[in-house]
């Protein structure tokens, strides 16, 4: 059985009422394939290396779902709000795999 799977995203706020928008648009296509927000900004303490201002994580509860959310149509009519309010770098990452 697969484990869970999450979108990690480092996220520049360049316009925040057209982030605020894309946000409120890409809530239904996360929520419809099982996405739940983990983190959502927030205070960072970066440590090493360099990063955006904001992280933000979403879990899934499978790789297929992560990938199909990402690459849905839903979601990727969302996208050009997304870029039009913030510079995002994103990973879609397999979480670690549960035991039957």
């Amino acid at each position: 059985m697969s484990g869970k799977a999450y979108w990690v995203a480092h996220v520049s706020v360049t316009d925040p009422a057209a982030y605020q928008a894309y946000r409120a648009a890409a809530a239904p296509a996360i929520a419809a394939h099982g996405g739940q927000i983990l983190v959502l900004g927030g205070e960072q303490d970066l440590v090493a290396g360099a990063m955006r201002p904001a992280t933000v994580i979403v879990a899934f509860p499978s790789l297929e779902a992560a990938r199909s959310c990402y690459h849905g149509p839903d979601y990727q009519a969302t996208l050009a709000m997304r870029d039009a309010g913030a510079e995002v770098d994103l990973a879609i990452v397999a979480g670690t795999p549960t035991s039957s």
